[in-house]
């Protein structure tokens, strides 16, 4: 009966995703619906229910997680001042303004204006304003600058400082140590945001140079030069842009080395972001990217929440036993069971947002994984291309939605732009899991 129960709570949230109710509602309410059935039917322990104020507690007090508003702030900040667009208009002057140079300086520069704001929404919407126009004017298709952008702008996902590490090593590390107490180490290595942070830096770049190399194999040298207008003349790479690279390039480097802890690193990118807008502050800036900080935070905390309540009715309906006892059953041992959980992600990303999946998936199966000699580390880093994988996947993939929001392309026409660069992200993933080392060797010599 609890396994019939499980089948239908599962149904219930996903049928309430796709048909457009919120998230946090769904997380929340049919968990506790199927709780209280399982408890009326004598398979669920009521008393679990009394865990729930705990639980909210504990992600307050989480410290990992206390980096993601200022994470956020620092993105909303470049974006709302205009730096970020800076960036983008002066880095892509060096392209000479040809279709392929500008191809290839749009890919460099969105991906650290990408993980620089950490926002996929704001990265491709400014992309899609001001470098969609240029690349059409450069001659670039339609097909490849819509699939450029989307790439390249969620491409900052995987590339730290990323939103996605940050919420990912917080249940990667839970997950380790209850596995490893179950193995009766009770005092194991910690997996943290640098060990994240030091493992995505070569997949990220290995991911980065797959896109260039395709570019540059589809694209024909154009001869069409962009034509400037003399009041649109681009930025030269001025002392505040450098300084912006900088400040990006210090977060994630000082975490990465053990200087600063993931908050403390976010803090000095706000500060630093903060001082160099303070010359051109416009009025209601800071007000206004505070609020859709506290939005956002609001959002994403509250799905967290909502999603370990789910967690919680899972476990007491005897999910996790469940789980257990199907990994541990699959052919391969290990790797059958890896696969069959890097299967249900990629499954599961077309219809289900990335932070669902980290706080639901991961704390189930990833115990089991790391029981069955899986790598924390390596599997943390495939986790993190297969979630980058759901945002260009249709119908949900949440970069399409947002670059449909500023396009005019068709949706056929976009899925058919950015099915390369799936392709690309597939075999990125294949190549991290075919070797590990790609993802391992790094945090193994600078941590």
């Amino acid at each position: 009966m609890a396994g019939l129960l499980l089948l239908l709570m599962f149904a219930g949230v996903i049928s309430g995703i796709v048909c457009g109710a919120r998230i946090i509602v769904v997380l929340m309410l049919v968990p506790l619906f199927f709780g209280l059935v399982g408890s009326s039917l004598g398979v669920f322990d009521s008393a679990l229910f009394y865990a729930i104020p705990e639980r909210i507690f504990g992600v307050i007090r989480n410290q990992v997680l206390y980096a993601i508003p200022l994470f956020v702030l620092m993105g909303k900040l470049l974006e709302h001042s205009g730096l970020a667009e800076k960036m983008l208009l002066s880095l892509t002057g060096f392209s000479k303004h040809k279709g392929r140079s500008l191809v290839l300086a749009v890919l460099g520069t969105s991906i650290v204006i990408a993980s620089a704001t950490g926002i996929i929404g704001a990265t491709i919407t400014m992309l899609a304003g001001i470098a969609l126009p240029a690349l059409l004017r450069a001659g670039v298709s339609e097909k490849i600058s819509a699939g450029l952008i989307c790439a390249a702008g969620s491409l900052g996902q995987l590339i730290p400082p990323s939103i996605v590490l940050i919420l990912l090593s917080d249940q990667i590390s839970n997950a380790w140590i209850l596995s490893q107490r179950d193995l009766g180490n009770f005092a194991p290595e910690p997996i943290s945001i640098a060990n994240l942070f030091a493992a995505a830096i070569l997949p990220g770049l290995l991911l980065a140079a797959l896109y260039a190399a395709y570019l540059t194999f589809v694209m024909r040298p154009s001869n069409i030069n962009l034509q400037v207008q003399k009041n649109e003349d681009l930025p030269p790479l001025s002392i505040e842009v450098l300084f912006i690279f900088g400040v990006i390039l210090l977060v994630p480097l000082s975490i990465i080395f053990g200087v600063t802890t993931a908050s403390e690193a976010a803090s000095i990118g706000v500060f630093g972001t903060v001082i160099l807008i303070l010359r051109s502050l416009k009025p209601n800036l800071l007000k206004k990217a505070l609020m859709e900080t506290i939005e956002l935070t609001g959002v994403i905390f509250g799905i967290i929440i909502a999603a370990s309540v789910m967690a919680l009715v899972f476990r007491g309906l005897g999910g996790d036993e469940i789980v257990s006892t199907f990994l541990f059953a699959m052919p391969g041992e290990r790797t059958g069971a890896l696969l069959m959980v890097m299967l249900v992600i990629f499954l599961l990303g077309f219809i289900v947002e990335f932070i669902e999946i980290i706080y639901i998936v991961i704390p189930v199966t990833a115990p089991v994984l790391f029981a069955l000699g899986v790598d924390p580390i390596w599997f943390a880093v495939m986790v993190t291309i297969n979630l980058q994988i759901s945002f260009l996947t249709p119908p949900l993939g949440i970069a399409l939605f947002y670059f449909q929001s500023v396009s005019k392309i068709k949706a056929m026409a976009l899925y058919e732009a950015v099915l390369p660069f799936i392709i690309l992200q597939i075999l990125a993933l294949l190549i991290v899991f075919a070797f590990p080392i790609v993802a391992t060797w790094l945090p193994s010599i600078l941590i």
